[in-house]
């Protein structure tokens, strides 16, 4: 499994206007789409419900009829206004069972889990994300991380697939898959360099070579999948 997790500044320089910043993004998702990535939760949580959900519904034109499921990062209220595939809570948000009640059927769930003592609190959910795994540039060092080890023993216990989030990159994503996650989350993997000074300022990047490398490490047969 593979999920996209957006950044909109990251994927374009720091002086893009708005507008430029949206249209790297849906070019982005597109790619995505082109190359069978199973998940894109969108966590642009600097964004109003307004604009959110605008963007919320570019995207999902973008996916329609695609094998990519768009889901909205903990803002239930977005995802059921806009018909998203579903919602990511954060580890401390609401039940997945108090999700399911006002969900219609099919609605996706997942939930951000950072030790296995978590997996229970997370029953009910289609995956978890699991991290962070390794140090990365989305999150400061006050976070702690959790490496293989802590990875293993939460895809032992977890209720559901879990995708491995945090310093992914293509020297590791081996033991990744050996340490028993059914695929990865990520942000900077997702993108292009960062051509800081050049003409280009979107990161968006045909994805098609990455995801089949990843589903080569995943789809083992051992990995459980979302359903």
């Amino acid at each position: 499994m593979t999920c996209l997790v957006t950044d909109r500044r990251r994927l374009v320089g720091a002086d893009a206007s708005a507008a430029d910043a949206k249209r790297c993004l849906a070019m982005q998702v597109q790619f995505a789409v082109e190359a069978g990535v199973d998940l894109v939760q969108l966590r642009e949580r600097d964004l109003e419900a307004g604009e959110l959900a605008e963007l919320a519904r570019e995207l999902l034109s973008v996916a329609r009829g695609s094998h990519t499921r768009v889901v909205v990062n903990e803002r239930l209220d977005v995802a059921l206004a806009c018909r998203a595939d579903g919602v990511h809570l954060r580890g401390d948000s609401v039940a997945v069972s108090a999700v399911r009640r006002v969900a219609p059927d099919g609605f996706v769930v997942g939930r951000s889990i950072h030790a296995a003592e978590e997996a229970e609190a997370a029953a009910g959910a289609d995956y978890l994300i699991a991290g962070t795994v390794f140090a990365t540039p989305s999150k400061d060092g006050a976070h702690a991380l959790i490496g293989l080890d802590g990875l293993r023993a939460i895809a032992q216990r977890a209720p559901a697939p879990v995708l491995a989030i945090g310093g992914i990159d293509a020297a590791s994503v081996a033991d990744v898959a050996r340490s028993g996650a059914a695929g990865c989350a990520a942000i900077g993997l997702f993108m292009g360099p960062d051509r800081a000074g050049g003409d280009a300022k979107c990161r968006a990047v045909p994805l098609r070579a990455l995801v089949d490398g990843l589903r080569a490490r995943f789809d083992n047969g051992e990995n459980r999948s979302l359903t």
